[in-house]
C-alpha cells in the first residue's frame, strides 16, 4: 500500500506550479495533484481525498483565502498552506483567520516549504480530525471509525484504532509483534503476543472480506502490515 501523502498545489503560474509539482514528487512521502483555479481546487477537495493544500492567494477567479474559507465550510479539515508575494501582518491575518494554517512568503527556498508541509502534516496527523485511506475504507482515527465505500460504519475499539494508525504510519513496512504491543499497550509484563493476535483476528472479524485469507491487515516476517 502507498500511504503517500496526497498534496494539492493551487497555482496560476504554470512554472511554480510544474516546479512544486516536480520538486515535491521527489519525494516517495507525497503524490502531487495540481489546479491552476481556486474553483478547480474546490472541486477537487470535494471530489478526491486531499491531505494537505499548497494555495496562492492570486488566484484568477477568488481570492485564495476566500476559497479556502469556502473548503473549511463545505467539511475539509485537512492543513492549508498559503503562498502570498504580501508580507504584511494584515494579509497573514486575513489567511489565518480564513482557515489556513500558515503562510509562506513568495520567493522561498523549496526547503522551507518542505520542512512547513511535514510540520502540518505531523500535526494533522495527530489532530481528532486526522483521515486516512486503509483499503475500501475511510479511517477517522478520532472518531474510531472505518466508513465503507459505500457509507457503511465499523466501530472500533480504542486498542483496534491504535493498532490500525501505528500500521498505517508503517507504510509498507512490516511491524514486528513486539514493536506493536510496545506502541498500542506500553511496557506491560502483563501483556503477551496473544493479547495481540487476539485483537488482530477481532479486527479482521470487523474489516476483512474473508477474514480466513486477509487481503487488508497481513502477516508478514513475524509481525503485520497494511495492504491496498
Amino acid at each position: 500500500m502507498s500511504n503517500a501523502h496526497r498534496l494539492l498545489v493551487v497555482d496560476d503560474d504554470p512554472t511554480l506550479r510544474d516546479t512544486l509539482t516536480e520538486q515535491l514528487a521527489l519525494s516517495d512521502a507525497f503524490e502531487v495533484v495540481t489546479a491552476e483555479t481556486a474553483r478547480a481546487a474546490m472541486d477537487r477537495v470535494a471530489a478526491e481525498r486531499v491531505d494537505l493544500v499548497v494555495m496562492d492567494v492570486g488566484l484568477p477567479d477568488l481570492d485564495g483565502r476566500e476559497a479556502v474559507r469556502q473548503m473549511r465550510q463545505g467539511g475539509f479539515r485537512g492543513p492549508v498552506i498559503m503562498l502570498t508575494g504580501q508580507a504584511s501582518d494584515s494579509d497573514t491575518v486575513q489567511g489565518l483567520d480564513a482557515g489556513a494554517n500558515d503562510y509562506v512568503t513568495k520567493p522561498f527556498k523549496l526547503a522551507v516549504l518542505l520542512a512547513r508541509i511535514r510540520a502540518q502534516l505531523r500535526q494533522y496527523e495527530a489532530s481528532e480530525d486526522a483521515v486516512f485511506q486503509i483499503g475500501p475504507y475511510t479511517f477517522r482515527p478520532g472518531a474510531k471509525l472505518l466508513v465503507g465505500e459505500r457509507g457503511s460504519k465499523l466501530k472500533l475499539t480504542e486498542k483496534e484504532t491504535a493498532i490500525l494508525r501505528f500500521l498505517y504510519r508503517a507504510g509498507r513496512q512490516v511491524v514486528g509483534r513486539d514493536t506493536l504491543l510496545a506502541e498500542v499497550w506500553g511496557y506491560n509484563a502483563q501483556v503477551t503476543t496473544h493479547t495481540l493476535e487476539t485483537h488482530i483476528y477481532r479486527l479482521r472479524q470487523k474489516i476483512e472480506p474473508n477474514p480466513a485469507t486477509a487481503s487488508i491487515l497481513v502477516t508478514e516476517g513475524g509481525g503485520y502490515k497494511l495492504l491496498p
